[in-house]
């Protein structure tokens, strides 16, 4: 009977960290220029992009993208993520991009919070005029890259 029980018991276990598969998720917020949370009402987070890229795995398994949904969150799909580090970087036109280093267990997830804050705009060049392309340059530094989709 006790021989039993602990085989149960044992199976209950492999089933549960079968379950806990590695993942990054959290939250993401807009900061307005005076470092307060922009309304949702006024912009939404939805649709910003969180790149997750592991720094310790081989190129085929090296990234991941997911967007943040109307409240800010977001969360690696279910076999994306291996164990490993990575830098998350959420970046968003009109914000800085901010990007943080975590690192994943076998059977655990790390909690990301990332807050982008509101780029002043100042005066805009018209783009009509310029001589070269370098003038054409609205946001320099701003680089949002993807990995395609499969």
């Amino acid at each position: 009977m006790i021989r039993r029980f602990k085989l149960v018991l044992f199976s209950a276990l492999l089933l549960s960290l079968a379950a806990c598969s590695p993942k990054i998720y959290g939250t993401l917020q807009l900061l307005d220029a005076n470092q307060q949370p922009v309304p949702p009402a006024k912009e939404s987070p939805e649709g910003t992009v969180v790149n997750m890229i592991n720094t310790t795995s081989t190129l085929e398994e090296a990234s991941h993208a997911v967007t943040a949904n109307a409240e800010g969150k977001f969360e690696s799909e279910k076999g994306k993520i291996s164990a490993g580090k990575y830098k998350v970087e959420a970046g968003r036109i009109g914000y800085q991009t901010e990007t943080q280093t975590v690192e994943v267990g076998k059977f655990s997830g790390s909690k990301v919070e990332l807050k982008l804050k509101k780029i002043s705009e100042g005066k805009r060049k018209s783009t009509g005029a310029s001589k070269s392309d370098e003038d054409k340059i609205v946001n320099p530094g701003e680089v949002n890259i993807q990995p395609p989709t499969m």
